[in-house]
């Protein structure tokens, strides 16, 4: 996508949501931490309603790991994984009390090395909370790099190093969460709305869905 295409694109994506942001619950830095780790492979609806059981309980790392990892289970069972997230969470726990003072870090090194925590989950972080132009790719926003031409390639990572390249960085802060939130409403998996869609004029994706009919065509 030429560069003039991609100012447009995101200019429109910025004028329909000005301030985007996640859609995870959350109050505090810890909080989002959780509840990122606990959103692999999981609907951020779902992940929001076990949340919201956890945190009126235990909502700091110390308070957690008072909880201990059977009484976490009985909180997060209804999020697919729920085993091997909890091991994780109280395994982060224990790294952010003993070696962060209970605080989420702010430095991707130690963000990765966090069980459970990988480079998509970092971005998240060190975006929401710390204000960094990273973007985190996850499958939406893979799909939208891909089919719209914006950042073509054929990893995540791949993907992530091209947006970074070719997103201007007067949009760069809030690209994660405008590609992501078009990915999941508009430019979606199965069944993309390109009818609706406010840069389908700009989109280089040759199977867009006419009007009245859906695609099941995959990125």
């Amino acid at each position: 996508m030429k560069r003039e295409k991609v100012i447009e694109m995101f200019s429109r994506l910025r004028e329909l949501d000005p301030h985007p942001t996640t859609e995870l619950e959350y109050t505090t830095p810890f909080e989002l931490l959780v509840a990122v780790i606990l959103s692999a492979q999981a609907t951020d609806v779902g992940v929001n309603k076990a949340t919201r059981r956890l945190y009126p309980v235990a909502r700091t790392p110390q308070a957690i790991l008072d909880l201990g990892e059977e009484g976490l289970k009985r909180h997060i069972s209804t999020i697919g994984l729920f085993n091997a997230k909890a091991r994780n969470v109280i395994a982060t726990c224990r790294i952010l009390v003993d070696e962060h003072g209970g605080e989420v870090p702010h430095e991707r090194a130690a963000l990765e090395a966090l069980p459970g925590v990988g480079r998509k989950t970092a971005n998240v972080i060190l975006n929401t909370v710390f204000g960094e132009p990273t973007i985190a790719v996850d499958t939406h926003i893979y799909r939208v790099a891909n089919r719209t031409g914006l950042a073509p390639g054929k990893t995540v990572r791949a993907v992530e190093d091209k947006l970074l390249k070719v997103v201007p960085p007067e949009f760069r802060l809030h690209a994660h969460h405008w590609l992501i939130l078009h990915g999941r409403y508009t430019c979606k998996a199965r069944t993309p709305d390109c009818p609706r869609c406010v840069i389908r004029d700009l989109c280089a994706w040759r199977h867009k869905t006419p009007a009245g009919k859906a695609s099941g065509i995959n990125p």
